[in-house]
């Protein structure tokens, strides 16, 4: 739709995107411009959603002092997550900014890099790798199968199945409101006249299934802020694996 032709080429969903973003930073600005120290408005509410996230993932998984130290990263995971995926929902945009896969993979990447930086740091490159993917107190001859299972599922698997679950879901969710709608559409001007009185039903399982929309909106924000921390946790902890 922009710079058509260019390295710098803009379609619709990546300015559903920006603008997702921007609607995200303003209202962080706006409600902690001027913070109170009994909150009200709009601070109320986002302090609460930060707070849910301190306490019911950060420090509920990693403890307090590593909930504190990553607090910013699985905040703006989860408001990012969260904030995209409501331009499904929203009139005149109605897809998720997170339905196409390169959004998603950003985010795994972040995470990726973020967990493994984790245990790199505290272990060592070498020592992080033989702790994620050894499987102490086995016998040696279950390391041939154990060893590539652990590192296909701790190095590949992991930031795959944060892309594919996030995407998968808000397309998923996307493609069902779309049928519904346009159903509805349908039934109301395109159909024989019998067929009218189905439009009724389309419309109200599109609503119900926007309020459904709305829940797993909530939820794929939930799940991917809790998984950084329990990855993060468990490369924090790798010797015990």
């Amino acid at each position: 739709m922009l710079f058509e032709g260019t390295p710098f080429e803009l379609d619709r969903l990546m300015l559903v995107r920006l603008l997702m973003t921007a609607v995200l930073v303003i209202v962080f600005v706006l409600a902690f411009r001027a913070p109170k120290i009994v909150p009200r408005g709009l601070q109320n509410v986002m302090e609460a959603g930060v707070v849910f996230v301190k306490e019911q993932i950060a420090e509920e998984v990693l403890g307090k002092e590593m909930g504190k130290k990553f607090l910013p990263l699985i905040a703006t995971i989860f408001f990012t997550v969260l904030f995209l995926n409501f331009s499904g929902v929203i009139p005149g945009l109605n897809i998720s900014s997170n339905a196409r896969i390169g959004m998603p993979i950003v985010l795994a990447a972040i995470v990726y890099i973020a967990y493994n930086y984790v245990g790199i740091r505290k272990y060592g490159f070498f020592p992080y790798i033989r702790h994620s993917i050894v499987v102490p107190d086995v016998p040696v001859a279950l390391h041939v199968l154990l060893i590539p299972i652990e590192f296909i599922s701790t190095f590949i698997l992991r930031p795959f199945t944060l892309t594919v679950r996030l995407m998968a879901n808000m397309l998923a969710g996307h493609i069902m409101l779309v049928l519904f709608f346009s159903a509805t559409w349908f039934f109301l001007f395109d159909a024989t006249a019998w067929m009218k009185i189905f439009s009724p039903f389309s419309l109200l399982a599109g609503i119900a299934f926007t309020l459904f929309e709305l829940l797993v909106i909530c939820l794929q924000a939930y799940v991917f802020a809790l998984l950084t921390a329990v990855y993060i946790g468990q490369s924090q902890h790798a010797a015990d694996h």
